[in-house]
């Protein structure tokens, strides 16, 4: 039986637009539940806590799919799957390295994932880091 193959890039790309949608979508709200707290006013740039409640929201986003069933809905809607090495599903600790991977990633100006182009197995700096690999789903016959 053939291993599954790496996503692209741009299937990648494309996956993590839709869930950056998906995403501000749930800090809209979030931001709703949490405008009471704060005297329903704006949030000033100098507060910590409203960063981390985002952070946080992203992070349980993100988990709760990595760890139930391996697919966000950009990640659903583009045939991928994130699992562990052997095939299985993400824990949560698996799920954090992650995406503090990813944030760090991100963080090198995007660096840790234009890695997949020059990567022998296609994976970015997360998937290293988290012991995890995105996987292309193919159509089956």
């Amino acid at each position: 039986m053939d291993s599954p193959s790496a996503p692209g890039f741009l299937r990648r790309l494309a996956a993590a637009g839709y869930d950056v949608f998906l995403l501000l979508a749930i800090w809209f709200f979030a931001t709703a539940i949490a405008l009471p707290f704060n005297a329903g006013q704006a949030f000033a740039s100098d507060q910590f806590f409203y960063p981390l409640y985002l952070l946080i929201i992203s992070f349980v986003f993100y988990g709760w799919f990595w760890t139930h069933g391996g697919q966000t809905l950009g990640l659903r809607a583009w045939k991928i799957k994130v699992s562990t090495l052997d095939g299985q599903s993400l824990n949560w600790r698996q799920a954090g390295i992650r995406f503090i991977g990813g944030l760090l990633s991100w963080a090198f100006l995007g660096l840790g994932f234009f890695w997949c182009l020059f990567d022998k197995n296609g994976q970015c700096w997360h998937d290293y880091l988290s012991k995890t690999r995105l996987v292309f789903q193919e159509e089956k016959r």
